[in-house]
């Protein structure tokens, strides 16, 4: 809603520009503006023109739309002070503009760290050790994996090197309203990494986030706009914690990753099975549990810390509405879970936006 806002009053205000330009050239009667060289009246008009062309961009999400909103800010400001009587009030807009140029500028720039690590994943990523997955790559897992598998329909379709999600989705802390989000990330297998970026609007501010997991260490990074730190995590305990969270990508949304040697599976029953990841110095637990259609319809670990309490606690997602996607049948609706003392407590609800596997480089959202 906030973005529509805002694009409606970018037009607005750079339709009132196109006054300026009927001025000079005496297109109607204009008693409120004083009389416009012709010279004016062609700057008011390519003014109301970038204005115009920074709506259609912004809407398209182009990431030039600041860039030309800037330029269009500072003509218009240069020609609101030559008639500052009559035009003054569109200094407010010109503020409200400029701030959010700024913004995203700023944003773009914290997020190109991202963009720069998932280059460095996919240089290093070998893809050609992929092959297809087999019914004899899946025999040992235990059977409500084996069957997992088999639902979701990764045998004979191409072993994984990487895969690209984005969600939309509203997240909360304890006591604190929700507030939406988008988020676009990269996971990458051969050499465990798992890269997050969300940006996040709380009261209508723009507050990208940063979730960093390579080599075996981990890093959160959240700034107002890109710039101003909100809260910045990192250490054994972040380790831990995204190393579950990578593993439950995998079991979630990447299922023929299932088959890395690094996971120990130890059965439960027929619907549910233990499994233990290794990555290096990082060692976690989880279980998983499945329907009788095969369906993964639940994840629950209790080696994920919540890193604003620094807390262990049992963290679980549940996930349904699965549906076909690029030959594979994933869930597109799922929550974040953390296992409180006093109860259960949603903090996350993620809606599937996009995914897709084995790309062979970045791509724009």
């Amino acid at each position: 809603m906030l973005k529509f806002l805002f694009a409606f009053l970018l037009l607005a205000h750079g339709l009132i520009h196109f006054m300026g330009f009927a001025k000079a050239f005496k297109f109607g009667d204009l008693p409120l503006l004083r009389e416009t060289s012709i010279t004016a009246g062609i700057t008011w008009l390519i003014t109301a023109l970038l204005f115009m062309i920074a709506v259609v961009l912004f809407l398209l999400h182009k990431n030039s739309w600041p860039l030309v909103l800037l330029v269009a800010v500072f003509i218009s400001q240069v020609l609101i002070i030559l008639v500052w009587k009559e035009a003054r009030a569109g200094t407010i807009f010109n503020i409200i503009a400029l701030l959010a140029a700024v913004g995203e500028l700023t944003t773009q720039n914290f997020e190109a760290r991202f963009i720069q690590d998932v280059n460095t994943n996919f240089a290093r990523s070998n893809n050609s050790i992929g092959g297809l997955v087999t019914l004899k790559d899946i025999e040992h897992l235990p059977p409500p994996v084996r069957q997992y598998l088999l639902y979701t329909g990764v045998v004979g379709l191409p072993k994984l090197t990487n895969m690209r999600i984005s969600f939309t989705g509203e997240m909360r802390d304890k006591g604190k309203p929700w507030f939406p989000f988008e988020t676009v990330q990269y996971n990458f297998f051969e050499h465990p990494a798992r890269l997050f970026f969300m940006k996040a609007r709380m009261r209508g501010i723009m507050v990208p986030g940063y979730h960093r997991y390579q080599d075996e260490k981990a890093s959160m990074d959240i700034r107002l706009f890109g710039l101003v730190p909100v809260a910045q995590a990192k250490g054994v305990e972040m380790d831990k914690a995204e190393t579950v969270t990578l593993f439950n990508d995998m079991c979630l949304f990447a299922p023929a990753a299932l088959i890395d040697k690094r996971i120990l599976w130890q059965g439960i029953d027929s619907t549910s099975t233990r499994a233990i990841f290794t990555n290096g110095q990082n060692k976690i637990t989880a279980t998983l549990h499945f329907n009788a259609a095969g369906q993964l319809i639940n994840f629950i670990s209790d080696d994920r810390y919540a890193i604003g309490l620094m807390q262990q606690y049992r963290f679980s997602t549940p996930v349904k509405d699965y549906k076909l996607i690029d030959g594979r049948s994933v869930p597109t609706f799922g929550e974040a879970i953390w296992h409180y003392p006093n109860g259960l407590f949603v903090y996350g609800k993620f809606y599937l936006k996009h995914i897709a596997y084995n790309a062979s480089s970045y791509e724009e959202n």
